[in-house]
C-alpha cells in the first residue's frame, strides 16, 4: 500500500528528506516518532501528494499521490490544526468529507460525533482545541481511505478524550482493516495503538520495527561506577550521567532475567527505561555517530 523508494526532498538547497525508504503492504497502524526538524511533516505531505520529491519515487495504493486528483480517495492527511472554515458548523465539515472521499461512510460520521458528544449547531471557531482534534478524528476514520495519517492527533485532548480516541480507532481498524498512520512528538501517547514504530531522524527514516521489539530495548542502571561498568561490559550505551560515586546509565538492549541476575549479583538497580526517554537517546546517540562518520 505504501512504496517509497530514495526518497529525497530538499528546500532552499537544504536537505529536508533523503534516502527514505519503507515500503508496507499490508493493513497495519504505525507510529510516526521524530524530533522537531526531522522531517516528519514534509514526508506525511508528500504521502498526500501535498508536495512533491526532488528524487525517489512514491506510490500509495497504486498511484503516484502528487499533481494527482484521485489522491484524496487514496489519502486522507488529517493535520494538526487543520483548517476550518470560520462560518462552519459539524456539519459543514461533515459534509466537505463526504464530498470529497468516495469511501466516506456517513453512518459512522454521525456515530463518532455522538460518541464525542460533539455540539452540531455552533461555530467550529468556538470550540477548544480538543474538541477541534475530535472533529479531525471524525472525519478521518470516516473518510475509510486505504492510508489515513493523523498528524499529532492527541494534541489537546484529555485523559477521558484520548481513551474515546483509542477505542473508536480501534473498532474502526478492525471492522474496516487499512493503514493508519499516526505521527506524533510523544510516541507514548499513541504507541498502544501501534503495530509499527517508523523514526525519522537526521532527515531519513533510520528504524521501521514492530512496536514490540523496539519497546523491549532501553534499560536503566544505577550504582557505583566500578559495578556499573562491569554490568555494562560490551554492550552499546546510549546515555550516561555521573553524579558523585553514582553512575547511570542506558543501555540499548532488552531487560532480560539474566541482565536482571547480572544486576542483582553486583548490586545495582536496573529498570525499564521509559520508551520516549529511549528514543530520544537511540536518535541522539545516532545522530553523533553519522556526525562523526
Amino acid at each position: 500500500m505504501i512504496k517509497v523508494n530514495n526518497l529525497s526532498f530538499a528546500y532552499d538547497k537544504k536537505n529536508i528528506l533523503k534516502d527514505v525508504n519503507l515500503t508496507e503492504t499490508e493493513p497495519v497502524i504505525i507510529g510516526l516518532w521524530g524530533r522537531n526538524g526531522s522531517g516528519k511533516t514534509t514526508l506525511m505531505k508528500i504521502l498526500s501528494g501535498m508536495e512533491q520529491p526532488n528524487d525517489g519515487t512514491v506510490e500509495v495504493d497504486g498511484i503516484v499521490p502528487y499533481n494527482n486528483s484521485d489522491a484524496m480517495n487514496h489519502v486522507a492527511f488529517m493535520q494538526e490544526d487543520h483548517p476550518y472554515s470560520d462560518m462552519w458548523d459539524i456539519n459543514d465539515a461533515l459534509k466537505f468529507g463526504r464530498d470529497f472521499n468516495e469511501n466516506w461512510d456517513q453512518e459512522l460520521a454521525d456515530k463518532l460525533i455522538d460518541i464525542f458528544q460533539l455540539p452540531r449547531k455552533k461555530k467550529i471557531r468556538t470550540f477548544s482545541k480538543g474538541m477541534k482534534t475530535m472533529i479531525t478524528i471524525a472525519i478521518g476514520l470516516a473518510s475509510k481511505a486505504p492510508l489515513t495519517i493523523f498528524d499529532e492527533p492527541s494534541n489537546g485532548l484529555d485523559a477521558h478524550m484520548r481513551k474515546q480516541f483509542y477505542d473508536v480507532l480501534l473498532d474502526s481498524y478492525d471492522e474496516h482493516p487499512r493503514m493508519i498512520l499516526l505521527s506524533s512528538h510523544h510516541i507514548e501517547e499513541v504507541e498502544p495503538l501501534c503495530e509499527k514504530i517508523a523514526i525519522i531522524d537526521n532527515n531519513t527514516l533510520v528504524h521501521y520495527e514492530e512496536t514490540d521489539v523496539l519497546k523491549n530495548n532501553g534499560v536503566h542502571i544505577s550504582g557505583t561506577a566500578e559495578a556499573v561498568r562491569a554490568v555494562v561490559g560490551n554492550k552499546r550505551v546510549l546515555e550516561e550521567r555521573k553524579l558523585g560515586k553514582q553512575l547511570n546509565i542506558m543501555l540499548d538492549t532488552p531487560l532480560t532475567d539474566d541482565l536482571k541476575r547480572e544486576a542483582e549479583q553486583a548490586g545495582v538497580m536496573i529498570e525499564k527505561a521509559p520508551f520516549q526517554d529511549y528514543l530520544v537517546n537511540l536518535t541522539t546517540k545516532e545522530a553523533e555517530l553519522n556526525e562523526h562518520a
